[in-house]
């Protein structure tokens, strides 16, 4: 049994808390508001601060939205870099900029504590289902120690790198994601426009080379209108500026991801920013003057 804490108890935060707890390890947890009562008859430990989570655990996971939230959490007076000691592990779970991750990782390492970046795959579902796939950037040493606890949590746990490349990885994967969303939702307008059934069309053409996950999931959502929260609009948002960002300071031009930002603004523009990211479709809804369904 080791000592955890877990700090972020969201709609990702809590069910992957809830695993470690199962996994019969001795968990802190620490939360903006209250800690899920769920957790705490489950075992868990709830803590007044970040600090002192710090204090109690060894391996220190932190799963909240966006850079600023991350560097809150570890380096405010009462935050978990004050309740440090030499030997512990900082695990940032969170989707975050690669730079500002580089230089937290700097920060902690200097306390002579450990650091892996681990954002995550896999949405409400993955995280209930303890199905993430985690993409970590660290040291090879500190990710070996730390596996067996991401085992808990995900299923496909990869070692991209050195400190940034998990968020790096992460990028990418929502850059994949963005733009798959915008295909499917332009071939089910199209489809849907042109007088076939889109619900026909889909069921087709998952049987082909058009075939994904976001087909599969979101072309449904799309199709059903379900757009209640999953993952929402504004936090992939929040990710496809990172994309847009270090794509500037790479010197990288990157039109489609571009593009993908302005419809998910578009649909902000029009309340959506809670919706399920899958609702980038009503953008090319309004811009056709046609729903399809």
């Amino acid at each position: 049994m080791s000592k955890l804490g877990f700090i972020g108890l969201g709609i990702m935060g809590t069910p992957m808390a809830g695993h470690l707890i199962a996994g019969g390890h001795e968990v802190y947890l620490h939360t903006r508001s209250a800690v899920p009562a769920e957790l705490v008859d489950a075992g868990g430990t709830a803590c007044e601060s970040g600090r002192e989570v710090a204090s109690n655990a060894d391996v220190i996971f932190v799963m909240v939205p966006d850079t600023p939230h991350v560097e809150s959490v570890l380096f405010d007076d009462d935050g978990v870099a004050a309740g440090l000691s030499a030997g512990k592990t900082v695990v940032d779970m969170s989707s975050i900029s690669p730079m500002a991750t580089k230089r937290f990782a700097e920060r902690i390492n200097a306390l002579g504590c450990e650091y892996l970046d681990a954002p995550v795959s896999g949405g409400q579902v993955g995280a209930k289902n303890a199905a993430l796939s985690i993409m970590v950037g660290g040291k090879q040493a500190t990710f070996d120690a730390v596996k067996p606890l991401f085992d808990l949590m995900g299923k496909n746990i990869t070692l991209v790198g050195g400190n940034g490349d998990g968020q790096t990885a992460k990028v990418a994967n929502q850059i994949i994601v963005a733009l798959n969303i915008e295909a499917v939702g332009e071939a089910l307008l199209f489809a849907a426009k042109a007088g076939a059934d889109p619900a026909k069309v889909r069921e087709a053409l998952m049987g082909g080379f058009a075939s994904s996950k976001i087909l599969e999931v979101h072309g449904e959502r799309m199709i059903k209108r379900t757009f209640d929260p999953g993952f929402r609009i504004e936090l992939h948002q929040k990710d496809l500026n990172l994309a847009l960002s270090n794509a500037r300071e790479l010197g990288v031009s990157l039109p489609n991801t571009a593009t993908a930002q302005e419809l998910f603004n578009a649909c902000c523009a029009h309340g959506g920013a809670a919706w399920d990211h899958s609702a980038m479709v009503r953008a090319l809804e309004k811009l056709a003057d046609f729903e399809v369904a």
